[in-house]
């Protein structure tokens, strides 16, 4: 999943061809990284709002106050795009990624 903003170039990218890729990098510079590519579902709010709440547990846990980040889910009117992956692959071990898919 990726939380985004309808106005951006990967959710248009996605609403135009779901067919997509991402790079995904490790915390460390020059650090492995590997290239999944799938099929992206964009959603956006209000339908957006409760798998967006599942995003921010999976990577931060519990919000302090669920209601407050569903309100500013909607009031920023944020997209998400859930991957379905389908392949993946190398898992580089440094160096930057030769082929990049097309970001913002």
């Amino acid at each position: 999943m990726v939380s985004t903003y309808p106005e951006r170039a990967k959710t248009r990218n996605a609403r135009r061809d779901p067919a997509v890729g991402v790079i995904v990098l490790s915390d460390d510079w020059n650090g492995p990284w590997v290239q999944v590519d799938g099929t992206a579902e964009v959603l956006d709010v209000p339908e957006a709002v409760e798998p967006l709440v599942e995003y921010f547990r999976v990577i931060a846990g519990e919000h302090p106050d669920w209601d407050e980040y569903r309100e500013a889910m909607v009031r920023q009117g944020k997209s998400l795009l859930r991957i379905t992956p389908e392949r993946w692959g190398p898992v580089a071990t440094g160096g930057f990624p030769a082929r990049l898919a097309q970001a913002d």
